[in-house]
């Protein structure tokens, strides 16, 4: 299941529903808008098997890596936040949710860095050309 942050403005939100790509949001569907950060983990919890998407930073932490969800920081401009977001499920590493489970995640226009479950260090994935 993919989860959008509240933070991602709904221009984006509406690029991914004319992509057939289909996702819950912050907010709206899933926990009350304006929660704090910290108390979405709960909320991640009770879905199967999320992948979370957010503009904001605070979610590249890794002390919130765990098996069960997949939190990715956008670090990009938000009107570009769609499209990173289609090239990230497409993306070899990632595009199961199997794959991307027990991982934090930092997509940004150079890379993607991420920790896993299991590695001590941040690990690096380069992007396909498209």
């Amino acid at each position: 299941m993919l989860v959008l942050d509240e933070n991602l403005p709904a221009g984006q939100r509406e690029l991914l529903r004319e992509r057939r790509i289909r996702f819950r949001v912050i907010g709206v569907d899933i926990a009350p808008s304006g929660t704090k950060d910290e108390n979405l983990i709960p909320f991640l919890h009770r879905l199967p098997n999320p992948t979370f998407f957010s503009l904001d930073r605070n979610f590249y932490r890794r002390d919130w890596i765990h098996s069960y969800y997949c939190l990715v920081w956008l670090d990009v401009r938000g009107r570009e936040a769609a499209d990173f977001v289609r090239r990230f499920l497409k993306h070899s590493m990632f595009d199961t949710q199997d794959k991307r489970s027990g991982t934090i995640i930092r997509v940004h226009a150079e890379s993607i860095h991420f920790w896993q479950i299991g590695e001590r260090t941040i690990q690096t994935a380069r992007w396909r050309h498209e």
